[in-house]
């Protein structure tokens, strides 16, 4: 094994890359063990680190990491292999940090334990492949190993042509959305042919731009997506989740949407209360004005009443003065009239009684015949 890593890692040279690839991966997997302690809140670890109420990331401690240990690179001579190891290592541990936090650069925004929080993972798997393909040898587009023609130059450019078809396939491929395909076959050129050839990914810039959404490729995309790479992609989230923790916090941007969705809808709830309170408060209005017409209709109604009763009874007592007044004037003349029968009859009587009266004393005695009246003489 030690000389195998001899041969393989120090003998070629690699071996500030070893350092580097095996610090990043160290500091990777610690960063993500703190974080993880931090946010289950274990009361024996570690919090975070804050300059009052400032959050200081530790992707601020990869880019000081970073730049020394750039630096130091830089600035060491090549003969100090042990000295190169070293800053390499730092490196390392800072472009761990940097990439932990990737998410939160490409975002401009703390999603670290969002969905969107899983860039930073894919990123800093990406730089591990990178790496480990880079350690074991293999050259991105194989610029390894090919030197100027001396003669016609015919090598040359077709190094140069077959680079350039390398690019524009890695290009093509990565607006397809496959971005560990174009990635990968930086290294493997046959990835990046198979990855060309076959339709992109829906969503990808290149199927908004040359895929119609009822065309068969579109069909075929979709068709693909389901059945082949969203089974690979949970898979990935499996292990994603598995080394780096849940990322399943709500999105700051969705949170403000919420919260706005929320305060819009406690305004719309507010407006159709007030509305209702106002339109309650309207009936209200409405029945006390209806209220008040209808005791005003009452009263006028009894005045009315009371008014005609007044008429009624003065006309009935003028009516019945006046009956009275008629029947005090039959009356008078009803006197009048049987106090004159009354003085005729008695005058009639009177003359009957004379006239009895006098027929009385007219008559001769009993057994006397009265005297004879001279024939032809009346009374």
């Amino acid at each position: 094994m030690i000389q195998m890593f001899d041969e393989r890692i120090v003998a070629t040279g690699r071996l500030p890359l070893f350092g580097f690839f095996v610090a990043f991966m160290i500091t990777f997997v610690l960063t993500r063990v703190n974080v993880r302690l931090i946010r289950a809140d274990v009361r024996w670890w570690f919090r975070n680190v804050k300059a009052g109420d400032v959050h200081i990331h530790h992707v601020v401690f990869g880019v000081v990491l970073m730049l020394m240990g750039g630096v130091a690179s830089l600035a060491v001579p090549d003969a100090y292999v042990g000295l190169d190891l070293a800053a390499a290592v730092v490196f390392g541990m800072g472009s761990a940090l940097v990439l932990d936090e990737f998410a939160l650069i490409l975002h401009l925004s703390d999603v670290y334990w969002t969905e969107k929080g899983r860039a930073s993972v894919d990123a800093v798997f990406v730089a591990m492949a990178v790496t480990g393909l880079l350690l074991l040898g293999i050259r991105p587009l194989g610029y390894e190993g090919i030197a100027p023609d001396p003669g016609t130059g015919l090598i040359t450019r077709v190094y140069v042509a077959s680079l350039a078809v390398n690019l524009v396939l890695a290009v093509v491929t990565l607006l397809k959305g496959k971005i560990w395909t174009g990635l990968l076959g930086l290294f493997m050129p046959a990835l990046l042919i198979f990855g060309a050839i076959r339709v992109a990914r829906p969503g990808s810039p290149w199927s908004r731009w040359r895929y119609d959404p009822g065309s068969r490729r579109y069909q075929r995309a979709v068709r693909r997506e389901t059945r082949l790479r969203r089974p690979l992609i949970r898979a990935k989230i499996w292990v994603q989740e598995f080394i780096a923790g849940r990322h399943d916090l709500i999105p700051p941007e969705l949170l403000q949407r919420r919260t706005e969705s929320a305060e819009r809808a406690r305004r719309r709830r507010l407006a159709r209360a007030a509305a209702r309170a106002e339109r309650r408060a309207e009936r209200r209005a409405e029945r006390g004005r209806a209220r008040r017409a209808e005791r005003r209709a009452a009263r006028r109604a009894a005045a009315r009443a009371q008014r005609e009763a007044v008429e009624r009874a003065e006309r009935n007592a003028v009516a019945r003065a006046h009956r009275e007044a008629a029947a005090r004037a039959r009356r008078r003349t009803l006197s009048r009239v049987r106090g004159q029968t009354g003085s005729r009859l008695r005058t009639r009587a009177a003359s009957a009684r004379r006239a009895r009266g006098r027929a009385h004393r007219d008559e001769p005695p009993s057994g006397e015949q009265p005297p004879a009246q001279a024939p032809g003489l009346s009374p």
